[in-house]
């Protein structure tokens, strides 16, 4: 079932309910929708897109912080039968540009927080764009835009009845960008409905559930989780900010059942308890059954510590990747925290291989590039049959990342095979590294890169960021290494911020250009 049937069977089914619900702490404002609303909307917004001209096939960006907007303007989009195409609100201009030349759109819908960035890339993206449609006060529109509630106000809200496939085409997705210019990820319809069974499969979502989302709905992370709970009408909460008393009021006050939270505010929260900064008797918080994290690879001790705090969470490690439509192509699945550590197994209808260099499978325990296969599998690169030819072989997905599997039939994460440091001819994962380092008390975060050496190619340089009130000397670092074996201990150690991305990865390009060059 498509999801835009998903949406109305919800519609139909859980009218009145709410589905859901917005929380911005920072102002103290909240609000909410029933389906009802979210599905009228939707409509709405597709038949304006269509009385716009817009047609199947067409393509309409998408570029908003998250918000109760945010879901029923995407779901408008697929139901046209055009593309969506969410852009990360970091993008700055001449990279929203790129993508805009890549992917040609007809429509332009962008927030407030985005009217420099767009009017400073418009002359150029007037090659395409018909419409600019803004959402947000109307004393904010630019001149050049038109909107939101002007551009729907003459429109329907029944729905446009756009005949639509399974296979048809749905969206294009943008990589993270941390290797490079972003690619254009072409996902189907098909992607995403398996994407919200497989979820669903994963984490058992009953009507009853609340998923709290926090990362950003432009992500395919975020939006496939949600998913999971969607395709059985259950409400979410978006919730706009990530400090952990923000976390855990809107879990106790909204009463949610599942959190996926990413590393860097898991660890936030743990750090928080441990500062008395937050109490947790404030709090009702024994509803809470699941937390499970994806986006980057999680220190065990990170999970380790999680586990004695809330005891009674179930806990899933999701891995995926934009090209597959997101997380599930590899889980840990509930139960397994004796693998914690291990990304998992394969995902529902998922299969994995291991293999070398030439594309030959390799044998347990070897590490090698993790292969996955199935449904979620994206169409293509957009426009880059060249790229789309190397990622996908015989149907297999290359993920470029480097990993090993253990005796029981579970993935470990090596590492990216671009990140791997090779000094001395010995090949070093950051990852292991990292995750060493984060069992320290005094370590917030950390970053582990190469750095050009004459005599052994590279030296293993970590950049370390330290908890607030902690301090720590590079010799007592140092000496915390011995434990590792003597050519993966850093030679070089630097006191710094950690940059993450939006999604928590940490941006490698960002401390290459900063240290390697100094």
């Amino acid at each position: 079932m498509l999801i835009t049937e998903i949406l109305a069977r919800n519609r139909r089914m859980y009218g009145q309910e709410t589905a859901l619900i917005e929380r911005e702490p920072a102002r103290g404002n909240r609000r909410e929708i029933t389906w009802t609303a979210f599905d009228r909307e939707a409509n709405r917004f597709a038949n304006a897109l269509m009385q716009k001209g817009v047609r199947k096939g067409d393509k309409v960006v998408h570029l908003m912080m998250n918000s109760l907007e945010w879901l029923p303007t995407y779901f408008g989009i697929l139901r046209t039968g055009a593309w969506a195409v969410p852009l990360n609100f970091r993008f700055e201009a001449e990279v929203i540009l790129a993508c805009c030349t890549l992917c040609e759109p007809k429509v332009f819908l962008f927030g407030e927080e985005f009217i420099e960035r767009v009017a400073a890339a418009k002359e150029k993206l007037d090659r395409t764009v018909h419409h600019y449609v803004f959402i947000g006060p109307q004393e904010s529109c630019p001149a050049f835009a038109e909107h939101y509630d002007d551009f729907v106000r003459s429109a329907s809200e029944h729905d446009p009845a756009v005949a639509l496939e399974i296979n048809d085409e749905a969206a294009i997705y943008f990589t993270s960008g941390t290797t490079g210019l972003p690619k254009g990820v072409l996902l189907t319809h098909r992607s995403l409905e398996h994407a919200a069974y497989i979820e669903n499969r994963h984490h058992n979502q009953t009507h009853e559930d609340n998923f709290l989302c926090i990362p950003p709905l432009y992500h395919t992370g975020a939006k496939m989780h949600w998913l999971g709970g969607f395709v059985v009408g259950a409400k979410a909460v978006i919730l706009k900010g990530v400090k952990p008393e923000w976390i855990l009021e809107a879990i106790s006050e909204e009463q949610a059942t599942i959190a996926w939270l990413l590393v860097p505010w898991a660890h936030d929260i743990l750090i928080a308890y441990e500062n008395g900064d937050v109490d947790f008797s404030r709090y009702r918080l024994d509803q809470w059954r699941l937390m499970h994290i994806g986006a980057q690879p999680v220190p065990p001790n990170l999970i380790r510590a999680w586990k004695k705090l809330f005891p009674h969470h179930d806990y899933d490690t999701n891995y995926g990747l934009t090209e597959c439509t997101g997380p599930g192509c590899v889980h840990l699945g509930l139960g397994n925290t004796d693998k914690i550590g291990a990304i998992g197994i394969p995902g529902f209808d998922w299969e994995c291989r291991i293999v070398d260099f030439d594309g030959n499978d390799l044998p347990d325990g070897e590490a090698g590039e993790l292969l996955v296969k199935g449904p979620g599998v994206m169409k293509e690169y957009y426009n880059n049959p060249e790229a789309t030819r190397e990622t996908i072989v015989d149907g297999w997905l290359h993920t470029g990342d480097i990993a090993r599997k253990d005796e029981d039939g579970f993935y470990w994460l090596v590492d990216r095979k671009k990140d791997l440091i090779i000094t001395g001819g010995e090949n070093v994962s950051p990852v292991e590294v990292e995750h060493f380092f984060m069992a320290h008390p005094a370590i917030q975060d950390i970053g582990v890169i190469g750095t050009p050496e004459m005599r052994l190619g590279e030296l293993v340089t970590a950049i370390i960021q330290l908890k607030p009130g902690h301090t720590a000397s590079e010799e007592e670092l140092l000496s915390f290494a011995e434990d590792l074996p003597r050519y993966k201990r850093p030679r070089i150690i630097h006191f710094d911020q950690v940059p993450r991305n939006a999604t928590g990865k940490i941006e490698k390009p960002k401390l290459r250009q900063k240290y390697v060059s100094t």
